[in-house]
């Protein structure tokens, strides 16, 4: 196994390099938008050239950011860079793009189920974000801070620590929020866009989970099904979130979400609370992430998909198989 680097290495390799790729996960989040957004002002400040891409579509919340249009959706990498710089993947295939074996690859990020897969492996599991890590990156490299980049990275802070709730969050955390505010990020706007402009077509969606909601004690559990998606007039970003109402139950420690896919395989979203870690269990099935935040895409069909993660879950929390579950 490779050792970790630090972020000189990663810096000295861009200060080596003049064209660079900036990718992250598929399906990407908040984090991974606003990441890649302030990654690409960082470089293009250096003097380098830079492609951003992305193996889905920029969410609709996150379209408004500054410069969301220059994220190329593509599903295969071309032509020649000195570098890629992968945000929040564990691997290569985590960013579903085709193309990128064999290039020189840097690799930032701050979840806990990071490797070490890259020429270079930055991973920090303290940080509360891998934008509070482009923006250290960014400090370093003695940059400027534009109100722009600084949109980015408050909006990618934000929602990857669920609003400054999740444990990592802390002092060094309202820190940078802090003085990304000073550099003319807008607080109230973000907040607005990102939680009260949510489409018709997720409350729905909502309303549909919401229905198959379960409690068993200190866990619980819902879902949607491909023909829920389809009533809802929903999309895969729709979903994003929804596990959240089922975790913000009181005595709830531990919380599943799981959607059907149409190629019978089911994506599950698990959060936590406590001592509990769902990032652990989400490895168990080739997943991964955060302490209390992870996901995973397991084997249907649904029913049995959820016996399998419930039976997983309930170990964890040691709750008896035989409480009855209230509806």
């Amino acid at each position: 196994m490779q050792k970790p680097n630090d972020i000189r290495a990663v810096l000295s390799a861009i200060e080596g390099g003049s064209r660079f790729l900036v990718a992250a996960h598929s399906r990407p989040d908040g984090d991974a938008i606003g990441s890649m957004l302030a990654c690409g002002m960082m470089l293009d400040q250096l003097g380098k050239l830079v492609d951003l891409v992305s193996r889905d579509r920029v969410p609709l919340i996150y379209r408004g950011l500054p410069c969301a249009e220059s994220i190329r959706q593509t599903e295969r990498v071309e032509g020649d860079y000195d570098a890629v710089i992968l945000l929040e993947c564990d691997g290569l295939e985590r960013t579903g793009l085709a193309g990128l074996e064999g290039r020189f690859t840097i690799n930032i990020d701050h979840h806990f189920s990071g490797k070490m897969f890259a020429n270079i492996n930055w991973v920090e599991n303290e940080a509360c974000a891998v934008a509070a890590m482009v923006y250290e990156l960014a400090m370093l490299a003695g940059v400027r801070i534009t109100p722009q980049m600084a949109d980015c990275l408050y909006t990618a802070v934000l929602t990857d620590t669920g609003s400054f709730c999740y444990s990592g969050t802390d002092e060094r955390t309202f820190d940078i929020a802090a003085d990304l505010v000073r550099h003319g990020a807008n607080p109230t706007g973000i907040a607005q866009h990102i939680y009260f402009s949510n489409p018709t077509s997720k409350m729905r969606l909502l309303g549909a989970a919401l229905s198959n909601l379960r409690r068993e004690g200190r866990l619980a559990w819902m879902w949607i099904t491909c023909d829920d998606v389809i009533r809802s007039s929903a999309v895969e970003e729709d979903c994003e979130g929804l596990v959240n109402y089922a975790i913000g139950i009181s005595g709830v420690d531990v919380a599943v979400f799981l959607r059907e896919l149409t190629n019978h395989r089911v994506r599950l979203s698990l959060r936590s609370k406590g001592e509990i870690n769902v990032a652990s269990v989400a490895e168990r099935f080739g997943g991964g992430g955060h302490r209390h935040a992870s996901g995973c895409t397991i084997d249907g069909p649904l029913p049995v998909a959820a016996d399998c993660i419930l039976s997983q879950l309930r170990e964890c929390i040691q709750t008896p198989v035989s409480e009855k579950a209230i509806r």
